[in-house]
């Protein structure tokens, strides 16, 4: 199993792109309530780098797991759909 394989990939939109070649990406994702069964929408943020300073507010963007590039950098953006 090579390296390229094990890398997480998730889809997101861009909340914030005031920082230099980083923007913060919201991604949501539904989740069945362990007691109630009800389904509830879970969301987390995530730095993401952004070489060419591209992405924009609302943008749905799809980011990859990466080498650490600062203390709260870890993902990459690859594609902007």
């Amino acid at each position: 199993m090579s390296a390229a394989n094990l890398k997480r990939a998730l889809t997101g939109t861009v909340v914030s792109n005031k920082m230099d070649k980083t923007v913060t990406v919201l991604v949501e994702r539904k989740v069945k309530h362990p007691v109630l069964g009800k389904v509830v929408r879970v969301s987390k943020k995530y730095h993401a780098h952004d070489e060419n300073n591209s992405c924009n507010e609302g943008d749905v963007v799809t980011i990859e797991e990466t080498r650490p590039l600062s203390k709260t950098k870890t993902w990459r953006v690859t594609t902007a759909d």
